[in-house]
């Protein structure tokens, strides 16, 4: 039985993201939004945060993207991009797409099936030009052999075995097709896309500034004439500078829910929106530094976590509850609340948690007159700060002394890279809702994400069947079974699934945040200013 699209074929689905007559829209004028961080770069292949996705994902096309008009993504939102239509063969390990033809490079060079196979050539390091510093996802690839293409249009990703969720991984915003004919090293300053917007200038921890691609080959897009970034340090001043109209649209997931009231107090007019994020706040426990090296205190600082009061504190109630897979009900995977009760430090006894993980650490020797004092490590923004110092305080209730070290982006994600770190609060962005993009990437044991160096033989081989499997049925049975052995061995442990607001002025129009992923909707080719 062939995968669901098995033969997809939508000639038409350029026009499907259109949300009303092509007449209604307004051309040009400027979309000004704030970024509240500093991008690593803008070489999207390269790099695993949302902080260059916003700003940068507008430069590059895919083969395949989530329909940006479709708030929940799954793979029947699935639509075409630089690809025209796909389709698998009979024994699902080749996905042939047929691309469009005529297709300009912002430089002016075609674009071709050519620049496909490099791109995955580079990705699974078959390509002798790779020069990537950073290859986050190559472990989303492990099962393609190669990339064959048939003249100009068309390219065959070859499997060696079936992977039914490849179409959702190519459909993230982190598959973008580059260019052959341009070095890595320029890629990650000056990006050189397809997309409906062109690259203009970088200023470093300032501004950001694209242009309309003239040339893009979906002829009625973008409407906008420009989209301008700005960067804010304070989350207080991005919000008051939202409110009196100095920005279009909000930060994905940048506004909490108190300040969303005080954003809609402020401006009354303003469309906000709460919506789960899949993102998770976890736990990152170096396991081959000592005394973290012994999985009992690893067991016990689980146990101590109090998800509850986490949730209460941060998102008033609405976080969600759930283990590495997004949590229901907008998640596709998520485990339902009879199963998810049922794994250690889950339970409703939060009392009982704490005591066994006290009795814990005083048979290892730690007491309040003894503790254990560790630093633990976050970004700094608050999304990362907050939790942090929610977990500071409760790991104090089982003898651990913490002091937290507050790192830029840059040096955070580096230090995750080097795996410099014993402690760390982190929060884990998934962009696509599929176990090959989250559970491979952050678990198995030869993954570049895997920031914990957790190996697990039984997991690995978990992570290959459900990867394997075209029955969603089955292969959602096998996600529960390592969901259950990642808790077990509190590999990796998840706090709590948040929730966010995403506000835009009433004026914006065509632009949907999605429940289940916060990267793939951050093109604006669609959206269009009513003024």
């Amino acid at each position: 039985m062939s995968f669901k699209l098995a033969a997809c074929i939508v000639a038409l689905g350029i026009a499907a993201t259109a949300a009303s007559p092509a007449s209604a829209q307004k051309k040009g004028g400027t979309l000004r939004l704030y970024h509240n961080d500093n991008p690593p770069s803008t070489s999207l292949l390269e790099e695993s945060t949302i902080a260059s996705v916003m700003p940068f994902a507008a430069v590059f096309n895919n083969l395949v993207v989530f329909d940006p008009a479709k708030v929940h993504e799954s793979i029947d939102t699935v639509i075409p991009d630089l690809a025209e239509s796909w389709s698998w063969d009979q024994t699902n390990t080749k996905l042939t797409f047929k691309l469009r033809h005529g297709v300009k490079w912002h430089d002016g060079q075609p674009f071709t099936a050519k620049d496909v196979q490099c791109t995955w050539r580079m990705l699974i390091g078959k390509s002798e030009t790779q020069d990537f510093k950073r290859n986050p996802r190559k472990v989303w690839y492990s099962k393609l052999k190669d990339v064959g293409i048939n003249g100009d249009d068309e390219a065959t990703f070859e499997l060696t075995e079936p992977q039914p969720g490849l179409l959702a991984l190519l459909a993230s915003a982190f598959s973008v097709v580059y260019p052959c004919h341009v070095p890595q090293q320029v890629m990650r300053t000056k990006p050189v896309g397809t997309g409906p917007f062109k690259f203009v200038e970088f200023r470093r921890g300032d501004s950001i500034r694209l242009v309309r691609n003239p040339d893009y080959f979906k002829k009625d897009r973008p409407y906008l004439d420009e989209i301008t970034v700005r960067s804010i340090d304070s989350r207080a001043t991005r919000m008051l500078a939202f409110a009196t109209g100095d920005y279009d649209i909000t930060f994905p997931s940048d506004v909490s829910i108190p300040l969303m009231k005080d954003v809609k107090a402020r401006a009354p007019n303003a469309i906000c929106e709460m919506t789960s994020t899949n993102l998770q706040i976890n736990l990152l426990v170096n396991r081959v530094n000592p005394p973290f090296d012994n999985p009992d205190i690893r067991k016990a600082m689980s146990l101590a976590l109090d998800r509850k009061a986490f949730n209460s504190i941060l998102f008033e109630g609405s976080g969600r509850l759930g283990g590495a897979m997004q949590a229901k009900p907008e998640g596709e995977w998520g485990m339902p609340p009879e199963i998810l009760s049922t794994l250690m430090g889950y339970g409703p006894d939060t009392g009982k948690n704490l005591a066994e993980a006290q009795a814990i650490m005083q048979k290892l020797g730690y007491s309040d007159a003894k503790p254990l004092s560790i630093k633990i490590q976050t970004r700094n923004l608050p999304t990362y700060r907050d939790p942090a110092v929610i977990l500071a305080d409760q790991l104090k209730k089982i003898y651990i002394t913490a002091e937290l070290d507050i790192l830029d982006t840059p040096r955070w994600y580096s230090r995750l890279q080097r795996k410099d770190y014993t402690i760390g609060l982190n929060v884990t962005g998934v962009s696509v809702d599929d176990p090959d993009g989250n559970l491979v990437e952050n678990y198995s044991c030869n993954s570049e994400r895997n920031y914990t160096q957790y190996c697990n033989a039984e997991v690995d081989k978990l992570l290959a069947a459900q990867s394997r499997e075209v029955d969603k049925d089955k292969r959602r049975k096998i996600v529960f079974d390592i969901e259950h052995l990642l808790v077990d061995d509190a590999a990796r442990p998840v706090i709590l699934h948040s929730s966010a607001g995403n506000c835009w002025q009433p004026y914006v129009k065509n632009f949907h945040p999605h429940d289940n992923s916060q990267y793939n909707n951050l093109r604006f080719e669609d959206v269009w200013l009513d003024k």
